[in-house]
């Protein structure tokens, strides 16, 4: 288990059936960093990671014990280091850390590449929507769904969920007409590019379509794994602390876009938008910001134009690749007909 979060081996389940290859991958994260706060003005590039202390095989932790103040016994001896043998074991540690955390996501940002890749040569524009629990994730995609088959009848929509339990929230999305695929975690807190490539097999989403990638709700670990996706959208209710963005800057760091949610209850809470904007962007100062409420409806005009406007730079860029290789295949036949000639 996940010394820091939680995250279990061998639970993972696409639309109910076990990913094959996860395990590996989990036991691989048994021992993953969460993102490191972003030093306060910072953007993105100065993102840096934290590092989780691992430890040996077969050392035990006091709380594996039982420790609560009182003696226990150990079948094995305990060794009291020199300092100067304790400053080489924290160094050997803290090199073993880093290396781990490389592993890991290395590993992952393989699966990512090959993500983006499908998801660039179809022309999909996928989206990394994040939020702590309880911001409305759910609900605001099932009133954007509603509201881009009104607008946008011919956008192709899909949904991939992802929570450690239920296929509750999938069920909602497919009630609101989109077709979508649930990923339960168990005790994962994050999906991760594996996860999210054998979901998009499953769902097989169509060209030229929109993909929402509903991650576990959770503002740590998801903010240091690459799904493939175009951006990270982090949802931030009204509801919740606005200086939530200096806590969990790692996230907020990592998102292109924020979406204040839940603001028609704003008469009703001590929330002030203007601070949650100002602590948002001195964490990332080229997000962008759009107050919308699920249940009103307000301000979503907004958000589904830059959805639709995401939409259009995809497939034009699909459009651009390919003009591009048929401009090429061209050139290549004329070389080969002029070598033939000759």
């Amino acid at each position: 288990m996940c010394t820091t979060c939680g995250c279990g081996t061998g639970e993972t389940r696409v639309a109910g059936r076990v990913v094959p290859g996860q395990e590996e991958t989990q036991q691989a994260a048994r021992g993953h960093a969460p993102p490191r706060s972003t030093e306060l003005g910072g953007g993105g590039a100065q993102r840096r990671m934290s590092y989780v202390a691992l430890a040996a095989d077969g050392e035990h932790s006091a709380q594996a014990h039982g420790s609560t103040g009182h003696a226990h016994h150990h079948a094995h001896p305990h060794t009291h280091l020199r300092a100067d043998e304790e400053v080489t074991a924290e160094a050997t540690t803290a090199s073993r850390m880093v290396q781990i955390e490389r592993d890991i996501l290395a590993r992952n940002n393989g699966y990512a590449a090959q993500n983006r890749r499908r998801f660039d040569d179809q022309g999909i524009f996928a989206l990394n929507l994040v939020s702590s629990p309880g911001s409305g994730k759910t609900s605001l995609l099932c009133r954007t769904i509603a509201a881009l088959h009104a607008k946008l009848s011919k956008l192709p929509i899909a949904v991939i969920e992802g929570d450690q339990q239920s296929s509750h929230d999938a069920e909602r999305i497919r009630a609101s007409g989109a077709p979508a695929v649930q990923i339960n975690t168990g005790k994962g807190c994050h999906l991760d590019a594996h996860m999210v490539g054998h979901a998009v097999d499953e769902l097989a989403p169509a060209d030229d379509s929109l993909l929402l990638i509903e991650n576990v709700g959770n503002l740590v670990c998801p903010a240091a794994f690459d799904l493939g996706e175009a951006h990270k959208v982090v949802i931030l209710s009204v509801t919740e602390g606005e200086d939530k963005p200096l806590k969990y800057s790692g996230m907020f760091a990592a998102a292109s876009l924020m979406l204040l949610n839940k603001i028609d209850l704003l008469p009703h809470v001590s929330f002030s938008v203007e601070r949650a904007i100002a602590y948002a962007r001195q964490i990332n100062p080229q997000l962008q910001v759009i107050e919308v409420s699920a249940t009103t409806g307000e301000g979503l005009e907004q958000w589904l134009a830059w959805l639709s406007a995401g939409c259009t730079a995809r497939q034009e860029k699909k459009q651009g690749t390919m003009a591009a290789l048929r401009r090429r295949i061209v050139e290549l036949e004329a070389q080969l007909t002029a070598a033939a000639g000759g």
